[in-house]
């Protein structure tokens, strides 16, 4: 019988895989910083009932989760 040495290889795994492209990431942020904007739009010690608060920051939210459900459902050029 012949013994045969086994080595173990080493598997260098430098590059690391992300589940969305680098496109992805910068919409999500965007996404997130309308969002925000929309948030910041309903703050205010203003009149309840106001444009602003009841019709145009909903508005800008509904606009960022779009933007969001683009950014997780666009495929990556990467």
């Amino acid at each position: 019988m012949s013994k045969e040495k086994i080595s173990a290889k080493k598997v260098d795994n430098t590059e690391k895989d992300f589940v969305f492209g680098k496109e992805n990431y910068t919409l999500m942020i965007v996404g997130i910083a309308v969002i925000f904007a929309g948030f910041a739009l309903m703050v205010g010690t203003e009149d309840i009932f106001d444009f602003r608060k009841l019709t145009l920051a909903p508005i800008v939210v509904l606009i960022g989760f779009v933007i969001e459900i683009v950014a997780i459902m666009r495929k990556s050029k990467d």
